[in-house]
């Protein structure tokens, strides 16, 4: 899994950064997601599923075997 996220669309309310401070973090400037790690470890997979489901502004990207795949809604995910 790839992790890409994209700081333009993010709304900086820091939901992925509580469901996984390793992967994401939020800037002290703008309070806009920061990216840790672009490789998350296979214990932190299904953490970092969730945390795109529930981006309200759709800002994390996750790709699986070279596709690019953007992750259902958080209503979609439940």
């Amino acid at each position: 899994m790839e992790v890409r996220v994209d700081r333009d669309t993010c709304l900086g309310t820091g939901q992925c950064m509580m469901a996984v401070p390793e992967v994401f973090d939020q800037s002290e400037d703008d309070g806009k997601v920061l990216l840790h790690t672009a490789s998350p470890g296979p214990g932190q997979v299904t953490a970092v599923r969730m945390a795109a489901a529930r981006c309200p502004a759709g800002a994390i990207t996750l790709r699986h075997d070279d596709e690019r795949t953007k992750q259902p809604s958080a209503s979609e995910a439940s």
